[in-house]
């Protein structure tokens, strides 16, 4: 988007524009989202940033009417590539937190000194500021949304102390932690109680993200769900008539085990999308909250990816019916490898069950949501037991244990921070892995949203079912560069024909 496109959306007050850009105006010194409801701002005292961290650098602060740093995160960084798009998903996961800007340049390739430069003059700032700034957002919504104590916060939230995070707050909102707090009161956020820091604690924060919301997902998760890791309540299954689902689900995260809920509800007043967590350690907090977005997708731009799909006349009917449909993500990169090389060729059904005999492998945890009692297990876990609980071709199973001990053995490493590019150099030498793994993998795993899954049998149903294309391409080009959205159209629309029979 150039200015004058970005200017005519915040006069437009567009929602949808929170968090890909902010708005700062240098007769009031602040900056905001888009749909701040204060009076436009002249052009000429109008600078757009790509990022809250490169406004804070240029000396802004942020509005206290529209609180930016609310807002769902910014969908440039699955569609990204770069290294700018590479480095702000290690950023979200908290890398910086745990291996400071030199582990992150080593995960990408580059100097500390090198990525500092690529980086400043990409978004504007840093990677200390960026992750100040994911810091801070992660720091309002604790204060907002639940009574943990202010230093519990602190922590939770990534800052080394508490001196730390009172100076923050304070030069990015203007504002004490005490203060940010009371917004969320005066807005009538709800807030969970939490235990101490040293103690497993629970708590329930509001998901944002940008309407519209296809609900569907929920479906989606359900159908893989592995007993004692995973459970799923969907529409299809007994949940009330309001549409309610819940997904649940055990995960490991870098400092301890945790557990969690995401609870949908339509009926309920403001956002209806929830997640109750129950994490060992509170400095996992933002992974765990960075993880559980990408797992729901919830920083896309729904609205422009619906407009884009609309346009293919295969398309048309289903966006028609299925608006803000999602691409689920991945809490585990190295998890989902390998219930991508189990579910190769065989139905869904079939990977569930032979995940959920491999599940045996995994260690048990006293699970703070009832029937979670299982990890799923780690690649050492899998490379021991594997042979001796999966079932099928041998060839297969070879090739999955061979993954595991490469995986295992740091042989394989591969994340969050890869390019398709990058993760095809990596997965296709594996013994079992073809371009439909590569391609599942990019689009759960990085958030890939130009995958089209052309040899997949679903893929193939869901034509069938769709009006034909005459003169379109096979591989819905068109429609570029949301084709994993297309991907899950046709998943759906193959789905409802197999249910309708």
């Amino acid at each position: 988007m150039d200015f004058w496109q970005r200017y005519r959306a915040i006069d437009a007050r567009d929602t949808r524009f929170d968090g890909q850009f902010f708005t700062a105006v240098s007769s009031t010194g602040i900056y905001c989202r888009p749909s701040c409801p204060a009076r436009t701002p002249k052009a000429e005292n109008v600078t757009f940033y790509e990022t809250s961290a490169a406004a804070h650098e240029a000396g802004y602060r942020a509005c206290k009417r529209c609180l930016p740093e609310a807002v769902p995160g910014t969908p440039a960084w699955n569609i990204r590539s770069d290294i700018a798009g590479r480095a702000m998903r290690l950023i979200n996961d908290g890398v910086i937190t745990r291996e400071g800007v030199d582990g992150l340049a080593n995960r990408l390739g580059y100097s500390a000194r090198q990525l500092n430069r690529i980086l400043s003059n990409e978004l504007g700032a840093g990677p200390l500021s960026l992750a100040r700034a994911s810091r801070a957002q992660t720091a309002r919504t604790l204060l907002v949304s639940t009574d943990m104590l202010l230093a519990d916060v602190a922590f939770a939230s990534g800052f080394n102390s508490v001196r730390q995070f009172n100076d923050t707050i304070g030069e990015v909102f203007a504002m004490t932690p005490t203060a940010v707090r009371a917004t969320g009161a005066k807005s009538g956020q709800h807030r969970g109680n939490v235990a101490a820091a040293h103690a497993p604690a629970a708590l329930t924060l509001n998901l944002p993200y940008r309407e519209p919301f296809d609900p569907g997902i929920f479906d989606f998760l359900a159908v893989r769900a592995v007993p004692g890791i995973e459970a799923a309540s969907t529409s299809a299954d007994g949940t009330g008539a309001d549409g309610s689902r819940t997904y649940a689900r055990t995960l490991r995260l870098p400092r301890g085990n945790a557990s969690f809920s995401v609870s949908y509800k339509p009926s309920a007043p403001g956002k209806p999308l929830q997640l109750t967590a129950a994490v060992v350690d509170l400095h996992d907090l933002p992974a765990l909250l960075s993880r559980v977005r990408r797992l729901f997708d919830l920083d896309t731009d729904p609205q422009a990816i619906d407009d884009a799909l609309a346009t293919d006349p295969r398309l048309t009917a289903s966006v028609t019916a299925i608006r803000g449909i999602r691409v689920p993500g991945a809490v585990d990169p190295h998890e989902l490898l390998i219930r991508a090389m189990i579910g190769q060729q065989i139905t869904v059904a079939a990977a569930r069950t032979a995940l959920t005999q491999l599940s045996a492998a995994g260690s048990r945890v006293d699970g703070a949501v009832p029937g979670l009692e299982r990890l799923f297990p780690t690649a050492a876990e899998l490379a021991e037991h594997g042979r001796g609980l999966l079932r099928g071709p041998q060839r297969r199973i070879d090739s999955i244990v061979a993954a595991a001990e490469a995986m295992a053995s740091g042989a394989l490493d591969f994340g969050y921070g890869d390019d398709p590019t990058s993760l095809e150099s990596k997965l296709l030498p594996l013994p079992g892995v073809g371009p439909w793994t590569v391609g599942y993998v990019a689009m759960r795993v990085l958030g890939a949203p130009d995958v089209f899954l052309a040899n997949d049998a679903a893929v193939r149903n869901g034509l069938k079912v769709l009006p034909a294309g005459t003169g379109l391409s096979a591989d819905f080009r068109e429609v570029s560069p949301w084709r994993s959205y297309a991907t899950m159209h046709l998943w759906r629309a193959a789905g409802a024909k197999i249910r309708s029979q």
